[in-house]
């Protein structure tokens, strides 16, 4: 058995096609499946979704907690020391470092972070350096460019 012949289990799957309400003989006349009177035979479907019948929802029973600020942004954070993998006089930007497998998902952007050490004279164009990470940078002879 392998993913082309997979199929599902016989009588397991319906049309919703048929037609509701055409008299006996369609099979779905009368009450066109709805079943005798009741909230659910009449038009509207219904109670909305997470309705209890008028019992307080699970979704107001339970306590809220906590703030999430939608204008957040998702940094990724690296330490200087991850740079020390380019060749000396290489151009660091976001896309060579998810080239290099450094970063794998850069979200909102990539933040240089000063712990451990640079060899290496690097011109590194990311969104955000810390001040050690920088002075690092320029210290081993490179250049850190904000974009």
């Amino acid at each position: 058995m392998d993913l082309s012949n997979l199929q599902p289990a016989e009588g397991s799957r319906q049309s919703n096609m048929f037609r509701k309400g055409r008299g006996h003989g369609s099979g779905n006349g009368k009450t066109a499946g709805k079943g005798h009177k009741g909230q659910k035979a009449r038009s509207g479907k219904g109670p909305r979704p997470g309705f209890e019948g008028g019992q307080m929802p699970l979704y107001r029973r339970l306590p809220k907690r906590g703030f999430k600020n939608i204008n957040s942004k998702e940094i990724v954070g690296i330490n200087v020391s991850a740079l020390d993998r380019f060749e000396d006089g290489a151009e660091v930007t976001v896309a060579s470092l998810v080239e290099s497998g450094i970063v794998t998902n850069p979200k909102d952007g990539v933040k240089i972070l000063g712990s451990g050490e640079i060899s290496r004279k690097l011109t590194v164009k990311v969104n955000a350096f810390s001040e050690s990470a920088k002075a690092k940078i320029e210290a081993a002879g490179g250049t850190a460019e904000v974009i």
